[in-house]
């Protein structure tokens, strides 16, 4: 009889211990998951920020961060939607300096090379290419800030390597600013036109990109889910940042334009390394 009631007591405070344990492993978890929210809310209210100010610099730095708590597969095509949203409010509020006409090669080389960027982020070690993509960038962008540029007198030739290497790494890792940010500072282009070819850029870039993730199923319902949770917080962003980015001098513009190039190139090493 003791026994029994020893074996009865036994199982009730291992039943009770399971539920106990159960309850604190579902906080944790509900933890957890505010946690991861609030830092995604941030970085994406943060980086769509200096977007609408500099009208660069968002996938380089949300996708470092972003990439340590989503899988990687999620966060890119959703930050390309992101993009595409935008660019779409800060190329209307700046639409009046936009030059199509000038980069059109640009644009259509970037949109031919987007699919093979895609198999990329499909089949090829990302990290490889974030490291080499962070050492081409910073370095350039260190030259550049000391007064070096390359000289480049056929712009329309030039734009057919520009724009493939953007078109490649828009596709595979959603950095397709690098190359064309590069030039455009080389070339010496005014704040306001840079903002508005940069933006048309990647507006045109973000649509060829959005329909080439959804024939290779990486558009999913997990990619709508984190997108329509976090596409407020980008809108307030994006609306302050391109507010500021009007009241910006030149020389202040193109001082922190180098020093974000510099930074991307260097999250981007960092991140793939770490």
């Amino acid at each position: 009889m003791v026994n029994e009631i020893i074996l009865q007591t036994m199982r009730i405070n291992i039943y009770y211990g399971c539920v106990v344990d159960k309850r604190k492993k579902g906080g944790s978890n509900l933890q957890n998951e505010i946690l991861m929210m609030i830092i995604v809310f941030f970085v994406i209210f943060l980086a769509g920020c200096i977007q609408g100010m500099t009208s660069f610099g968002f996938s380089l730095l949300s996708l470092p961060i972003l990439s340590m708590i989503i899988d990687i597969k999620v966060i890119v095509p959703m930050l390309v939607i992101f993009s595409l949203v935008m660019n779409s409010i800060i190329l209307y509020k700046i639409r009046r300096h936009m030059k199509l006409k000038d980069i059109y090669v640009l644009i259509i080389i970037a949109a031919l090379a987007t699919p093979l960027g895609a198999k990329l982020l499909i089949n090829v070690n990302k990290e490889v290419l974030q490291v080499v993509v962070g050492v081409i960038v910073s370095f350039s962008a260190v030259f550049m800030h000391y007064g070096y540029k390359v000289s480049i007198k056929n712009e329309k030739l030039a734009h057919i390597p520009v724009g493939f290497m953007s078109g490649l790494l828009n596709g595979s890792v959603s950095l397709s600013g690098p190359p064309i940010i590069l030039f455009l500072t080389n070339q010496g282009v005014e704040k306001q036109v840079f903002r508005a070819t940069l933006t048309a850029f990647f507006w045109i870039l973000n649509i060829v990109t959005i329909i080439t993730f959804y024939f290779n199923s990486l558009i999913t319902g997990e990619v709508f889910k984190m997108t329509s949770i976090a596409m407020p917080t980008l809108i307030v962003g994006v609306l302050l940042g391109v507010h500021f980015g009007n009241k910006v001098k030149d020389q202040i513009f193109k001082n922190v334009t180098t020093v974000m190039i510099i930074l991307m190139g260097m999250l981007s090493i960092v991140t793939a390394i770490a």
